[in-house]
């Protein structure tokens, strides 16, 4: 069993609730929006990484990690990239592609607002952390848990970690 902590839109901010939350992950998923250099180090020193860059993130991010991610997590096939849209709605850029080779996790990043929601058209999970930085409108820092298990997506907990003001 895989434990992953899954967060995005950190822009440069990280709350240090994150590390508690996470405590207990194997690993740590960053769906883009990073922010600084600083911060995926203070990650990746806590937990292996993986991560792919937004659309504020500068060259040194752009440099250090993929537009996309997909790899084999326990059996389950996972993308993660920054803008990807959500089921019914994907972004044009990867609508083709989605179509075509469809993975059983699709993580994204960019709307601020956490979702969790099932394509059944597609066969896969489709998970939005939300935010969890102080930049952008929403109102409540968010984070997602979950394992991954015999190719299974399982104990799957949405986490709000404070207000989005600067604690």
């Amino acid at each position: 069993m895989t434990k992953i902590g899954l967060l995005s839109d950190t822009h440069g901010y990280l709350d240090e609730k994150v590390f508690k939350y996470f405590e207990d992950c194997d690993e740590i998923w960053h769906a883009g929006d990073i922010g600084t250099i600083k911060l995926a180090d203070e990650l990746e020193a806590f937990k292996p990484l993986r991560a792919v860059y937004g659309n504020i993130d500068g060259h040194a991010l752009r440099q250090r990690y993929p537009l996309h991610q997909r790899f084999d997590c326990e059996g389950v096939d996972v993308w993660i990239t920054h803008i990807g849209g959500y089921p019914g709605r994907y972004d044009k850029r990867i609508r083709e592609d989605i179509r075509a080779n469809p993975p059983k996790l699709f993580i994204t990043g960019h709307s601020h607002i956490l979702k969790v929601m099932p394509d059944k058209k597609l066969n896969l999970l489709h998970m939005n952390p939300g935010a969890c930085g102080v930049h952008g409108f929403h109102q409540i820092k968010t984070l997602l848990r979950f394992s991954i298990h015999e190719s299974q997506i399982i104990e799957v907990q949405a986490i709000e970690i404070g207000k989005r003001s600067v604690q």
